[in-house]
């Protein structure tokens, strides 16, 4: 039986002035006591309202019932009927707007904390289990995936279950994605990605790296080739900027740019040969995931200062509650309503400070938040060595701009219908690539949609 009374259990984690000065996990995993406790708190309800909110569709109350009888084994196996990446969506995925904000004991206290319990069984998964992973039979067709993110991941794994020879053609030098160079080790440790990519590929899937399609193949030479489909889940990784006076000089970076030398290419460490600047003072533009991480990052990178400059309130942050609780924790500072209108710089061309308007809100513009207007004679002055540029990210268009038939919005963004079929047939495409930028669960679950269309494809073509 559910238990009614218990609190919601709080994540072990580091204490926050430890914390931001180093890129090991802030939270720290459920004890296998915590586990079990916050298992008890699960209703087990019939009508299953939670799944209804997880877009790759995962059996929660089963995963959760596995955990109290203490099988961690067939927990897992729960997950990985739906998630091809448990560990990691334990881990970044926004449960609070999605499976755990549909939890029925959420409506008189707090959810299940379902997703750190996903996390718990993945480690948990992953540290003890000795068996292999038995490759299913296969079934002689093959499909290309275009890219290794979260969408590229679950497509190919959901392939490799129905006995497809799925192979991952990615254009760096290590696979996972967004997973690998945008998000931090402090949030999503570089092993663990690893350790779920090795299970695809125990299942059957091949990754080719450093292949970067739109050069070296095209996806017409990707047909040539014998692959009866093509997925393409190359996400948004181009950056955006605000096109203000000042955006060349130096020690102006892309987020995109400035995690992908820390993440990627390891900056934070001495033996590192990718060059990085590491600052005094910092503004990072923006109030996303993105730019919570950006400044996370400079802060460990021994910044004094770090200031996240947004136009809105607090109210109106796209980032995740938890991460930005996170960024105040270890010193971060908000500059909220506040633009940027110039970044300044030396005699020798490097930041020396920038330059915003303060604003306040109005009515609601297209997306629901309220439109920012300028105070006139308001503006301000903040005095820094670095900014860093996090207002999105778009679609490369490498991809669209070779291939022909693909029809692309004016932002980019690949068309497709609900299952990810592209104006070309054979071409299914989803994730950032199609949507601009998203979570991680939601290009999954564009990734598992369009697996089911390939293979209905497919077999469709050859019966």
């Amino acid at each position: 039986m559910a238990n009614l009374k218990t609190p919601r259990n709080e994540m072990p984690a580091q204490e926050p002035d430890i914390r931001n000065k180093n890129f090991s996990q802030v939270e720290l995993g459920y004890s296998e006591e915590l586990a079990l406790s916050e298992a008890d708190r699960c209703l087990g309800c019939k009508n299953q309202p939670c799944v209804d909110g997880c877009p790759v569709q995962i059996n929660i109350p089963g995963f959760i019932k596995k955990i109290s009888e203490k099988d961690y084994k067939g927990a897992y196996e729960v997950i990985s009927e739906a998630s091809s990446l448990p560990a990691v969506c334990g881990r970044v995925c926004p449960q609070e707007i999605q499976c755990e904000k549909h939890c029925v004991r959420g409506i008189k206290s707090d959810p299940v904390a379902i997703g750190r319990l996903e996390r718990f069984v993945a480690d948990r998964y992953y540290s003890d289990s000795d068996s292999k992973i038995t490759r299913p039979a296969p079934n002689g067709h093959k499909v290309a995936i275009i890219g290794s993110g979260p969408a590229g991941l679950n497509c190919a794994g959901d392939l490799a279950r129905r006995g497809y020879d799925a192979a991952i053609f990615e254009a760096l030098h290590m696979a996972g994605g967004v997973l690998v160079y945008g998000i931090p080790e402090f949030r999503l440790p570089k092993e663990i990605v690893q350790k779920e990519i090795d299970g695809l590929k125990a299942l059957g899937v091949k990754v080719e790296l450093n292949m970067v399609i739109g050069r070296i193949l095209s996806v017409d030479e990707l047909f040539d080739q014998g692959f009866e489909a093509v997925f393409i889940g190359t996400g948004a990784g181009l950056p955006g900027f605000i096109n203000i006076p000042g955006e060349n000089l130096n020690g102006v970076y892309s987020a995109n740019e400035f995690l992908t030398r820390v993440n990627l290419m390891k900056a934070y460490l001495e033996s590192s040969d990718t060059p990085i600047q590491r600052p005094t003072r910092v503004a990072v533009v923006g109030g996303g995931n993105v730019a919570m991480d950006a400044a996370r990052c400079a802060k460990r990178l021994g910044a004094e200062e770090v200031y996240v400059v947004y136009r809105r309130s607090e109210h109106e942050l796209l980032a995740r509650h938890e991460e930005v609780e996170h960024a105040k924790e270890e010193g971060i500072l908000f500059k909220l309503l506040s633009n940027p209108t110039e970044i300044l710089g030396d005699e020798n061309m490097h930041v020396r400070g920038i330059t915003c308007s303060r604003m306040e809100l109005g009515e609601p513009d297209a997306s629901g938040r309220r439109r920012p207007t300028v105070i006139p004679g308001s503006e301000l002055t903040i005095d820094v060595d670095c900014v860093i540029i996090a207002i999105g990210t778009g679609p490369n268009p490498l991809i669209t701009s070779t291939t022909s038939g693909l029809e692309t919005e004016k932002w980019g963004g690949i068309v497709t219908d609900t299952d990810g079929l592209t104006s070309r047939p054979g071409v299914y495409a989803g994730g950032d690539a199609v949507t601009g930028s998203a979570t991680v669960i939601l290009a999954m679950g564009a990734g598992k949609a369009a697996a089911k269309a390939i293979d209905e494809y497919i077999k469709s073509k050859n019966a």
